[in-house]
């Protein structure tokens, strides 16, 4: 299967995270499914986290090594259009709900922020991703607790401990490492190769 053969080649490039292949297999076999029923993903973070949480959405929401070619013919686009718009897998990124996210941390709790753009957009059969370095982010834990209250999916990616974040999600990956920086670089390679998986399993051919 190609998408375990991804797999292979991360835990080639990065033997550190053999470790970490059931739960890297399990949040494909979950964004699967999701994506499968027509969900979405929302994805929250903060600090270099944040700036993951972009990269990530970015690489689902066009082509990422296919161009994802969309057939004018099962669609209402005009040809002009379908020719150059690449086919997407929706990842929602609530990192960017500036007026949002500015308004809510001044007027009710900065640390819910994530919470609220959760219970106002998740809905049963999405997945709610955290990035947190430590596990311990109070604004990516409450996002879970509004996952859950929602009837949402729960996956997150951590250092080593997992912490409270890791303790509340269904699926964690957590990476062998405690510096923020050195998790860090470990999560990248990650969610590159969630993003070859998913784009084989819905663009090939």
């Amino acid at each position: 299967m190609k998408s375990e053969q991804h797999l292979d080649d991360l835990l080639g490039r990065h033997a550190i995270l053999e470790g970490c292949r059931g739960d890297i297999l399990a949040a494909f076999e979950m964004l699967r499914e999701c994506y499968r029923s027509s969900g979405k993903a929302l994805i929250c973070g903060n600090g270099g986290s944040a700036a993951d949480c972009e990269h990530w959405a970015g690489e689902m929401l066009k082509g990422f090594v296919s161009c994802r070619s969309i057939d004018p013919s099962r669609c209402d686009l005009p040809p002009s259009l379908a020719n150059k718009l690449q086919g997407a897998l929706p990842m929602i990124p609530l990192t960017g709900f500036l007026s949002l996210s500015s308004a809510f941390a001044n007027d009710v709790d900065p640390q819910l922020v994530f919470a609220q753009l959760v219970f106002a957009l998740a809905r049963q059969g999405d997945v709610v991703i955290g990035i947190s370095t430590s596990g311990k982010s109070p604004s990516v834990v409450h996002a879970m607790d509004s996952a859950v209250a929602m009837g949402a999916r729960t996956l997150a990616l951590t250092g080593e401990s997992g912490g409270t974040l890791g303790e509340k999600c269904e699926v964690c990956i957590r990476v062998p490492a405690k510096k923020t920086f050195l998790v860090q670089e470990l999560h990248l390679p990650i969610y590159h190769t969630l993003s070859l998986m998913l784009e084989d399993e819905f663009f090939a051919g």
